[in-house]
């Protein structure tokens, strides 16, 4: 089997590929696609938890529902979620990933905000206690509410630009759009456009092993009252083949915050790929947080079929 049908990737838009809620998304063949299978439709339900850096506890479970046109250089996918929080808003989703959203403001200073300060004071709002709103939402420090709906649509696209041979890596350049259809006020999403662009790479090395390199620049919208900051990423990886159908991967990531001056989220995130035939693809994944902006652990489970 050749290079090209053999190369894996697990890059990150930001969803990142299809994302997944614990920061890593979805890993999905990077190569040209046989013309006999154009589409793929999948389904990768996630859910993480951890404080994300405050003092309270939040759970999402991410289920995203994926239609992925595939094209001879290329492929374009729309991912409509459906998302289950529990949080008391200073957490939600951006674009597909458990972050932290409220503001940098300590109490009683103006310090860095990478400590908690046991309030919140989203939308600008001054004052203190139940005056204060967390995040997007109303409520409280610690008043966690689950909740469930729509979440934000993402539109991304890939264009392969250079092909792998025995020295160059697989080059793909990546776009995406996060459309705000969550409902910011529920603690699903922020209620702000975003859209980013990145670059993925993969090498295979001898008959097994697979590198790769993705990077990317998210460019983050402002919600009311809430200015974030743009959110720089990348991740590094290696994956073994452990047959030519079953791939067993991992990768260190890193986001950048996108309040400014809270901790970047850093995981270790371990895959597995399992291609059952021409149409049907497993996967599975298990993240574990190394920073406090990352969810304390996150897993995923999922498959898709190609017609």
């Amino acid at each position: 089997m050749g290079v090209w049908g053999r190369g894996v990737a697990g890059g990150v838009l930001c969803c990142f590929g299809a994302a997944t809620i614990g920061l890593a998304v979805e890993t999905t063949d990077q190569s040209p696609q046989p013309p006999s299978r154009n589409w793929q439709i999948g389904f990768t339900p996630s859910y993480a938890t951890g404080n994300f850096g405050t003092s309270s506890t939040s759970s999402f479970l991410y289920a995203p529902l994926s239609m992925r046109r595939l094209f001879k250089d290329g492929d374009m996918t729309v991912i409509v979620p459906f998302v289950t929080s529990t949080t008391d808003g200073r957490t939600t989703i951006v674009g597909g990933s458990a972050t932290r959203v409220d503001d940098s403001s300590k109490s009683g200073s103006s310090g860095s905000g990478s400590d908690d300060d046991g309030g919140c004071s989203g939308k600008g709002q001054s004052g203190s206690g139940k005056d204060r709103v967390c995040g997007l939402t109303t409520r409280g420090p610690g008043q966690k509410v689950t909740t469930s709906g729509l979440g934000d649509v993402i539109i991304k696209g890939r264009y392969y630009v250079a092909e792998e041979g025995d020295v160059m890596p697989l080059i793909a350049l990546t776009a995406r759009v996060k459309l705000p259809t969550a409902n910011e006020q529920l603690g699903l999403g922020t209620g702000a456009l975003d859209y980013g662009f990145g670059v993925e790479l993969s090498k295979m090395f001898g008959e097994n092993w697979i590198g790769f390199l993705d990077a990317g620049y998210n460019i983050i919208g402002d919600p009311d009252g809430l200015p974030f900051q743009n959110q720089h990423w990348y991740d590094v990886g290696a994956g073994y083949f452990v047959t030519k159908d079953f791939l067993v991967s991992a990768y260190f990531e890193e986001y950048r915050a996108i309040v400014p001056g809270f901790v970047n989220a850093r995981d270790v995130f371990l895959a597995t790929n399992y291609t059952v035939s021409s149409a049907w693809r497993l996967n599975s994944g298990v993240t574990v947080g190394v920073s406090n902006g990352a969810p304390d652990y996150a897993f995923s489970v999922g498959a898709s079929y190609r017609f």
